[in-house]
């Protein structure tokens, strides 16, 4: 990949019905994810998901927005300095 970033998102789920639509964003952008990791938080009743991501700029902005926009659902973005 040419013209890339390397990218950690990191989203909190606190409605549980916004799960579907989190896997189905995260199935259409799965060609530039890296690697996931999902951690149930069962007593807080919130979930924790990472997502290392390696694409350009816009494609991580749009996920990272689509997510954001999700009932229930926060998405913050940390960037590499470096390209891939």
């Amino acid at each position: 990949m040419s013209d890339t970033r390397i990218a950690m998102i990191a989203i909190v789920v606190e409605n549980n019905e916004s799960a579907a639509a989190i896997n189905e964003l995260l199935h259409e952008y799965s060609r530039f994810i890296i690697g996931r990791m999902g951690i149930p938080y069962r007593e807080k009743k919130v979930s924790l998901i990472s997502i290392a991501i390696d694409a350009p700029q816009a494609e991580i902005s749009a996920l990272s927005g689509k997510l954001g926009n999700l009932d229930g659902v926060s998405v913050k973005t940390a960037y590499s300095s470096i390209g891939a």
